[in-house]
């Protein structure tokens, strides 16, 4: 960072917003493989706030990759700056009293810790949803054929088949969606965001 740049902050408070928005800016930052679901659950949430009256967001790749990432690649430098922007963006989003849902693979535990971090520093909560469904699963999904792009090696780096994913080891939701319907999954995140006092019942 240059030595010249200097933050300055703002007059309104997460306290002013909370009090006028009803709602208390956080980013609910959904994990897991190639067709775990993330998309899906975080289209159904965003529907679900938005119906409730609720100012929500929705990152993923295409509001991402296509704009403010689509200088990134798909090599591991590229994806950890890739999430390393996105948790700054939804920092931001947050702070400004928005309910930030992303939907991004995000497979390393460092790149999601440092997004977790990034809203610590700024007191803004950081939710950790764990999509998870078993490989046979997301692989008999395959919506756009990726996987078996994969398989037959057309596809270098493919998280789940031949580079890594780090699994979370202690997210605040694990949601298995080989036994939950999408439904379920929003319910179970709607209640977590009530118990917390994010959201009013």
């Amino acid at each position: 960072m240059a030595s010249n740049i200097h933050f300055h902050p703002g007059s309104v408070t997460n306290a002013e917003r909370t009090e006028l928005f009803g709602q208390k800016g956080v980013t609910i930052w959904l994990t897991g493989l190639s067709a775990s679901g993330k998309s899906t659950i975080a289209c159904a949430l965003e529907q679900h706030l938005l119906h409730l009256r609720k100012h929500s967001y929705r990152l993923d790749g295409d509001n991402i990759r296509f704009g403010l990432n689509k200088d990134l690649g798909f090599d591991e430098t590229s994806r950890i700056e890739n999430i390393r922007r996105i948790g700054e963006v939804a920092k931001l989003f947050a702070d400004s009293g928005s309910i930030t849902i992303t939907a991004f693979i995000s497979p390393y535990k460092a790149d999601r810790n440092l997004a977790r971090e990034l809203h610590q520093q700024s007191s803004i909560p950081f939710i950790e949803i764990f999509v998870d469904a078993p490989l046979q699963t997301v692989e008999a999904r395959d919506p756009k054929g990726l996987y078996k792009k994969a398989r037959a090696g057309e596809i270098k780096d493919f998280t789940g088949i031949s580079a890594p994913y780090e699994p979370p080891t202690d997210p605040e939701l694990h949601i298995r969606t080989d036994e939950v319907e999408v439904s379920g999954a929003v319910q179970m995140i709607m209640e977590y965001l009530i118990a917390k006092q994010y959201v009013s019942a």
